[in-house]
């Protein structure tokens, strides 16, 4: 019976799960390296936003969940969730962090003890990196492989909800490891290894990736000739019984924006076809943009010399709402925008004024984002940017250009106050100007 588990690593991934266990009554022993986490959770001060998690390490915080830098001995069972980069220069994969904590809880623990891998690792990693420590020390172990599928924003919901597909090193590892989520999720998928664990998740991500990338590559013709990809897209899909194009848009985040390299990894010298070109055509997007959005100011003014871009949406997605910076289009907007001489303000609802300036923006109120700046790059699209006026704020400033990447505003309003509309793949008739000094 599972009643104490533990959490190696209390990023995203380990801070869900450890509390999501302990809603269905567990004991977590959570562990960290990180002293400024450790002392935030024994507050009940969760480092990382996520709807519900606040509340569930108030209630149990000290009571059924515990942080530490190490792990007790005697658990049921270790969850390794720790981090798994990529090299930003090499984007190979950097799996020290997931070593040294099968080397610790090797150390810890014993051979009753059943570890589950849960980060993000190129196929092979679970048998080849996590293996080897756990039976020097012990002669033998209970290991799995059991991938996190979740979604920021739902992520308590979709860890009961969503299936857990769990592989085993043998048959008894396979076995604790269905008996262990069993406690957790409605329904369990096994599967016939580690390996077919670790692919599950690859060809999860990676999928997603390369559906996003088409909507993308649509786009970018459409922008070509002139033409809108969401009439194009939209018309395609219309009852046509055909999985659906997806919209264009930013591809982000700690997930997708990593993972497909974990698969490139996994294909080993004969390389992958498809997900190299879908991984290098959605960080190309945000490039794209950024020398759109300078090339268009630059028509519209002259120079972009002292020109002034309000950026509204610094995370790299707005729904469901996050405060997460990985993978964000910002980071490669950045160095195109500066070389351009703007002067760059930066709005989120849920990011802080330091990660802007960190990322080379001014914080700015969304009022004066409208008021004080030449041109408006609305990069996500959090409910509050939905629910802008654009109206009223347009006539009352000096902007020339909105590029709208998730195209929602409304096109007309913006437009009528003589101002030039763009989103990504599309440009807007240039505008009527009407009551504008």
């Amino acid at each position: 019976m599972y009643r104490r588990i533990g959490v190696v690593g209390l990023g995203y991934v380990g801070l869900t799960l450890a509390a999501a266990l302990a809603r269905k009554g567990y004991e977590v022993h959570g562990a960290d390296v990180d002293p400024a986490v450790r002392e935030a959770l024994r507050e009940g001060r969760p480092h990382i936003f996520e709807p519900g998690i606040a509340e569930v390490f108030a209630e149990h915080v000290g009571r059924t969940v515990f942080v530490d830098d190490v792990l007790p001995a005697d658990l049921d069972a270790v969850v390794l969730s720790v981090s798994t980069p990529v090299d930003a220069s090499t984007r190979r994969p950097d799996l020290a962090n997931l070593a040294a904590a099968a080397e610790q809880v090797a150390r810890w623990c014993g051979p009753e003890t059943l570890v589950v891998v849960r980060s993000t690792v190129p196929v092979g990693t679970s048998r080849r990196v996590v293996l080897p420590p756990l039976q020097r020390a012990w002669g033998r172990a209970l290991l799995v492989m059991a991938p996190e599928r979740t979604i920021q924003g739902q992520a308590l919901r979709e860890l009961v909800e969503l299936p857990q597909v769990v592989g085993g090193l043998d048959d008894d590892s396979l076995s604790r490891g269905l008996e262990l989520f069993a406690g957790l999720a409605q329904r369990l998928v096994p599967v016939s290894s580690l390996e077919a664990a670790e692919l599950v998740k690859l060809s999860n991500n990676c999928h997603t990736d390369l559906i996003y990338s088409f909507g993308n590559e649509v786009a970018l013709i459409a922008e070509r000739h002139g033409l809108d990809p969401l009439e194009v897209i939209g018309a395609a899909n219309l009852d046509y019984p055909r999985p659906d194009l997806s919209r264009p848009g930013y591809v982000g985040g700690g997930c997708l924006s990593k993972d497909p390299y974990l698969m490139i990894e996994s294909s080993g010298d004969a390389g992958t076809f498809l997900v190299d070109g879908a991984r290098r055509l959605n960080e190309h997007l945000p490039v794209h943009v950024a020398t759109r959005v300078v090339e268009l100011l630059r028509e519209l003014r002259g120079s972009t010399a002292g020109a002034r871009l309000a950026v509204l949406g610094w995370a790299y997605k707005g729904w469901p709402p996050t405060d997460d910076m990985r993978g964000t289009p910002i980071a490669t907007m950045m160095p195109v925008l500066r070389s351009a001489g703007l002067a760059v303000a930066g709005h989120d609802p849920m990011v802080t004024d330091d990660v802007i300036r960190r990322y080379g923006g001014e914080p700015t109120s969304l009022d004066k984002a409208f008021a004080d700046s030449d041109a408006v790059l609305i990069v996500n699209d959090h409910p509050d940017y939905r629910a802008i006026e654009a109206g009223p704020l347009l006539a009352a400033g000096r902007v020339r250009l909105v590029y709208d990447s998730w195209r929602i505003l409304d096109e007309r309003t913006v437009t009528a106050q003589g101002v030039r509309y763009a989103g990504i793949g599309y440009l807007s008739a240039l505008p009527q100007p009407a009551g504008r000094a």
